[in-house]
């Protein structure tokens, strides 16, 4: 792996990434296709496309005894060379940071969670963008917003649904609660807005835009588990429609919902991952869920080669890219792979 100059990663941002021939010609297999790893593991991710680079950053993953390792490492992936960059790092480690890229190339990094005095999940609100001097403070959150759903349409960015503080108390994962909370953030005026609250409060749920629209999918709340809901946002209208569901895993005998990830290509929106949590264990999900908006109908696809939750999605030039994420249900073992799908 090498390390990407930031200039050099800026002065990208207005390139198209070419698909290399083999990709291509695994479009007729419909199956998941191995990429180079990550070359650290990682999970509890997001991640950003800019230049038709796939840029992460943060996470968590387990160290010996159990420690809790909160990363600040930013990788750069790029899939015309399948190869790993790493970028600048992060001003401090933060575990579930949302990445957005604007409409200039910048890539956005708005809170996670990081480690206080108190606790590893003390939600922030600090936003920080990539520019030629690294990740530098641009402002902060109007409100704290963790293991949200983040995507960039019409110049603006959105943050929907996730957690905040119940209370006064902000350092450990009981302190967070759901919420339908939709924050706008529009980064040429440096303004914040509120937006109309997504229809149901939950965390750990994916997004992405299709047609001008907003699409959140799946999700869970800390008290009744997963749920496959799918919910479209029109930002011209302010309004929310409630759609198909994920259908539910007769494999794992679950809903899929929380903690999957989702990207949008060739008009489709592409589903997968995610875990579920039962007395005594659990387990992650392999199904891969394909939707068409003009049926409103969800199909399945072919199944991950490698199960995970936490991960980070990408589409780019009508491929989708699954990225790092934790290969066991919870944080017991996270991993750097990385899978594409035509």
């Amino acid at each position: 792996m090498t390390r990407m100059d930031r200039r050099t990663f800026l002065a990208a941002a207005g390139a198209t990434a070419a698909v290399p021939y083999p990709l291509c010609a695994e479009a007729s297999s419909s199956a998941w296709a191995a990429r180079t790893s990550l070359p650290w593991a990682v999970q509890e991710i997001y991640c950003a496309v800019s230049g038709g680079r796939i840029v992460i950053a943060g996470g968590l993953r387990r160290g010996e005894g159990s420690t809790l390792i909160i990363e600040d490492r930013t990788g750069v992936y790029d899939p015309a060379a399948d190869a790993w960059s790493e970028g600048p790092r992060l001003p401090a480690p933060r575990h579930h940071p949302m990445l957005i890229a604007g409409d200039d190339g910048r890539v956005f990094v708005f809170g996670g969670y990081g480690r206080s005095a108190e606790g590893d999940w003390t939600a922030m609100t600090d936003v920080w963008a990539l520019d030629a001097n690294g990740w530098i403070p641009v402002g902060r959150m109007p409100g704290r917003l963790c293991e949200t759903v983040g995507v960039g349409v019409g110049g603006r960015m959105h943050l929907v649904t996730g957690r905040s503080p119940a209370g006064a108390a902000n350092a450990q994962w009981n302190d967070q609660a759901d919420t339908a909370a939709h924050l706008v953030y529009d980064p040429a005026g440096d303004r914040w807005e509120t937006a109309r609250p997504c229809p149901m409060a939950r965390n750990s749920a994916a997004g992405a835009v299709l047609d001008g629209a907003i699409w959140v999918a799946g999700g869970r709340t800390v008290g009744g588990g997963g749920t496959g809901r799918l919910d479209r946002y029109d930002p011209a209208a302010d309004r929310w429609d409630t759609l198909a569901p994920i259908p539910h895993s007769g494999a794992a005998g679950n809903q899929v919902g929380g903690g999957l990830a989702m990207a949008a290509a060739r008009g489709r929106l592409v589903a997968f991952g995610g875990e579920w949590f039962a007395r005594g264990g659990g387990g992650v999900f392999a199904e891969t869920w394909i939707y068409a908006p003009a049926a409103d109908r969800w199909e399945a696809g072919p199944a991950m080669r490698t199960p995970r939750h936490g991960l980070a999605a990408a589409a780019v030039d009508g491929v989708v890219y699954a990225l790092a994420g934790g290969e066991v249900v919870s944080g017991g073992r996270a991993g750097g792979v990385v899978e594409a799908l035509v």
